[in-house]
């Protein structure tokens, strides 16, 4: 780490698993929730949070000179909104079905909370390099996050994944209907909140039991 604080490729690291936005820092969860019955529908809504996110942390930073404290949310959310419109138009044009599959959840991404996190606690204080690679690692910790829970949802729930079916004998036999249901979000955030958290806890004891082993001789000496 630099006097600075976290290197560029740091903050790309961070955000994809020991900061990942949703798992770890619990940011976004709406869209996680409403969007992620079908992985057409999470990755489009991953790559419109990337576009957005890389765009607003590069002009925060650009302009980090000019914020004033009583105006930089205002800042942030005209900046996050500009880009948003832009995603939205894009999408409105080009993957007319996907967008109206997603609804107003497109336009929200105006407040999601990971992307103002970001200018806030990165773009505003750091240079361009840094700011674009935080918000690279943490746009791809949330895809990551989206996939991981879309592909659990599409796949017990419809028998597809990307909606080509995966040739189960008898599929309709074994679908979770819920799983693709409000309810399903729930249970596989949940499930899969408790697993990476799990897994992290086990590491941090696993490194402490290593680092109390390697101490252990030098107190005997």
């Amino acid at each position: 780490m630099s006097n600075g604080g976290p290197t560029a490729f740091e903050r790309f690291i961070n955000g994809i698993l020991p900061e990942n936005p949703v798992y770890r820092q619990v940011l976004g969860t709406c869209p996680t929730l409403a969007v992620t019955n079908g992985m057409r529908s999470g990755m489009t809504m991953a790559a419109a949070v990337l576009f957005v996110m890389i765009c607003s942390n590069i002009i925060v930073s650009l302009i980090r000179g000019l914020l004033r404290p009583h105006l930089r949310i205002l800042v942030f959310t005209l900046t996050i909104a500009t880009f948003v419109t832009v995603a939205d138009r894009v999408l409105a044009a080009y993957m007319y079905d996907m967008s109206r599959q997603l609804g107003p959840y497109i336009p929200l991404i105006i407040v999601n909370c990971i992307i103002i996190c970001r200018c806030e606690v990165c773009a505003s204080k750091q240079g361009v390099w840094r700011s674009a690679w935080d918000a690279i690692g943490q746009g791809l910790g949330f895809a990551l996050a989206l996939a991981s829970i879309c592909t659990v949802r599409e796949v017990l729930g419809n028998g597809t994944w990307f909606d080509i079916p995966l040739g189960w004998h008898n599929a309709d036999q074994y679908k979770w209907i819920v799983m693709i249901l409000p309810p399903g979000a729930f249970i596989t955030l949940g499930v899969l909140m408790g697993l990476v958290n799990w897994f992290g806890e086990s590491r941090a004891r696993k490194q402490a039991r290593a680092a109390q082993a390697q101490l252990e001789p030098v107190e005997a000496r």
